[in-house]
């Protein structure tokens, strides 16, 4: 499970593993749409046609628009989002935020445990897909 690469842009830490992208976002920042187009650019150049899970690290105070989540669930190969809050407050944002976004949207309370539900997401994602009859 070696990470893949390491990326530090303007408003938040990424580190891309082969199944899926932890991201920290930085103290203050104001997540918009345009972040979308950020992350779907970088979905498609490290997951090229192969599923994915978002883990968003939450180690840092930042706000979201939660009507951005429309847009995030239209990134094809984005099959599922992980939450780690911090506190309680980011714990209730997280779960407000969960009313968003229609595929599989999980609040863990440490990395690890994100870590392996996405690898299991990923995996039966896979195993559906390569089950499925050929046309």
């Amino acid at each position: 499970m070696g990470i893949i690469t390491y990326l530090n842009e303007k408003d938040s830490e990424l580190f891309i593993f082969p199944n899926f992208i932890i991201n920290q976002v930085k103290e203050g920042v104001l997540v918009e749409s345009h972040h979308n187009d950020i992350l779907n650019t970088i979905i498609h150049r490290y997951f090229r046609n192969r599923e994915m899970v978002y883990i968003s690290n939450r180690v840092n105070s930042y706000t979201v628009n939660p009507l951005i989540y429309n847009e995030t669930e239209k990134i094809p190969n984005l099959i599922a989002i992980a939450m780690i809050p911090e506190t309680d407050t980011m714990r209730k944002n997280a779960e407000y935020e969960r009313t968003f976004f229609d595929k599989p949207y999980e609040i863990f309370e440490t990395l690890g445990e994100a870590i392996f539900w996405a690898h299991q997401l990923v995996a039966e994602y896979r195993s559906q897909i390569s089950s499925q009859p050929s046309v």
